[in-house]
């Protein structure tokens, strides 16, 4: 095929550094805020914090006598006489932007800004913390922080040894043997929490039950552990009746064993890290509160700073400006100026347009959902997806998703993340429609008040949602099911 040249014309669509700037700040929550700023203060020194003041009056009139032609900014040299230093220093000079003012801040009589910082020792540290107290020189040292690196946040070793071996002869130039590396692994295996660095859920479990048989042995404990080293399958399975008729035993010993497994924590590290979730702080983007029946919205900016242009870099241009001497140097330094005078303004922009959207799109969900806060009964939650917000604010599904994605509402009746609010729609047997929190609500008081011994079924289940008007199928209960982490059946069934 010959090669050919021609003319084509296309429609396309770029996304400008701003706007991908803002898409950016978008998703950031306000927990982040902060941190985000800071970055931008120490790359861009044009940016400052705090309130905007009146330019010195030195400057003023320096600065009215200069004119210049306005100029698209491409940081050339060659623009340098076409920069319009008015442009600079006299824009905003006098006025505060709206995205400072308290309309949608706190009042000045509120709690200050400063956000409580907590320190504490994460979970690979409590076990590094642990390998001093055994006796191991060097090798075996590094050897064992090896293994300890290779623990997930669960608590388990899933690597196994032949893997770290090779580990350690790649990354620590280290030839050791499966028997040392498993040595260690034992030792590992002692320490606190009971079952950690565990290679599968049946080991987890043993390691506590041994703990246990060493400090005070029973016959419950020693049954517990036979049950999980020679019918581990059927203990999981729910086989209740087979382990009792293999082991010979009555079925009060058995119930007593299997209520001892089932106490033990299926997951050790996962509960340092849950203490430390559950004392993390949240700190929620908005704020809704019910004044004698209106709900008024404000928007969380305690870590949103004061931000302004830096006073220097104006004074600078106007220097600059009256110098005599226009070398290279100069010019490079003039336009130095000027872009990061431009970054500073899109910076500070972005700031105002993201706290403008965050504002509309809370404002829409918080009259789509009116019910719920003003009565908190999940139950009045009404079915909303993007697609309703969107429509309602004029903005895109992709930014009514950035805005919904990590941010948290505080109501009188707790704090929510934003896409607690979304839900998917489904229609009862009058016609009506619901929201299938709704259904999935019900579906977990029907599960709660189940007999332990005769646990309900799926189709159970569904027969018992027709009843109350809810008509979907058997696989859509299980669905909903699996996504509030229920387990079937027979996994719930209870002695």
């Amino acid at each position: 095929m010959a090669l050919s040249q021609g003319l084509h014309q296309k429609l396309l669509q770029k996304l400008s550094p701003q706007q991908i700037q803002l898409m950016k700040l978008l998703q950031v929550p306000t927990a982040y805020l902060e941190e985000r700023v800071k970055q931008e203060l120490e790359e861009n020194p044009a940016l400052e914090t705090g309130v905007e003041e009146d330019f010195k009056d030195e400057y003023k009139d320096e600065y009215e006598s200069l004119s210049a032609d306005d100029t698209d900014p491409d940081g050339s040299e060659e623009d340098y006489d076409q920069v319009d230093i008015r442009e600079y220093v006299s824009e905003s000079d006098d006025e505060v932007p709206d995205y400072r003012t308290k309309e949608d801040t706190y009042a000045a009589n509120d709690q200050p800004s400063e956000i409580p910082v907590r320190s504490e020792s994460s979970f690979y540290d409590l076990l590094i913390q642990q390998l001093s107290v055994l006796n191991l020189n060097e090798r075996q040292h590094i050897i064992a922080e090896q293994i300890v690196g290779s623990i997930d946040e669960d608590g388990y070793l899933r690597r196994d040894t032949p893997a770290i071996v090779n580990d350690l002869a790649f990354l620590q130039n280290i030839e050791a043997s499966e028997e040392e590396v498993n040595e260690l692994i034992d030792m590992i295996q002692q320490f606190d929490p009971p079952g950690i660095c565990a290679r599968s859920l049946q080991e987890c479990l043993l390691i506590q039950l041994r703990q246990k048989s060493k400090k005070r042995p029973t016959k419950k404990i020693n049954v517990a552990i036979a049950i999980l080293e020679t019918y581990f399958d059927e203990f999981s399975r729910k086989h209740i009746e087979k382990i009792q008729k293999s082991l010979d035993l009555d079925a009060d010993t058995v119930r007593q064993s299997i209520q001892l497994i089932t106490k033990l924590n299926p997951k050790p590290g996962g509960a340092i890290t849950a203490d430390a979730m559950s004392e993390t702080y949240i700190i929620p983007d908005f704020f809704i509160s019910n004044n004698n029946g209106i709900l008024e919205l404000s928007l969380n900016n305690k870590n949103a700073p004061d931000l302004r242009i830096s006073e220097d870099y104006k004074a600078m241009l106007i220097h600059y400006e009256k110098g005599t001497k226009k070398d290279k140097r100069q010019k490079e330094a003039v336009l130095f100026i000027k872009q990061k005078i431009d970054a500073a303004r899109w910076f500070i922009d972005a700031i105002k347009q993201r706290q403008n959207t965050l504002l509309l799109t809370m404002n829409a969900i918080m009259e789509y959902q009116q019910s719920f806060f003003l009565t908190g009964d999940e139950m009045s939650l009404r079915p909303m997806i993007l697609k309703d917000i969107a429509e309602r604010t004029g903005l895109d599904i992709s930014t009514v998703s950035r805005v919904a994605n990590s941010k948290f509402v505080q109501t009188e009746f707790g704090t929510h993340p934003l896409k607690y609010f979304f839900s998917e729609s489904m229609s009862k047997e009058g016609g009506e429609e619901v929201s299938t929190r709704e259904v999935k609500k019900i579906l977990a008081d029907l599960v709660a008040g189940e007999p332990n011994d005769q646990p309900l079924s799926d189709d159970q289940l569904t027969a018992l949602l027709k009843e109350a008007g809810y008509h979907i199928a058997r696989r859509t209960v299980a669905k909903y099911r699996e996504q509030l982490n229920i387990p079937v059946a027979r996994l719930r069934k209870k002695l």
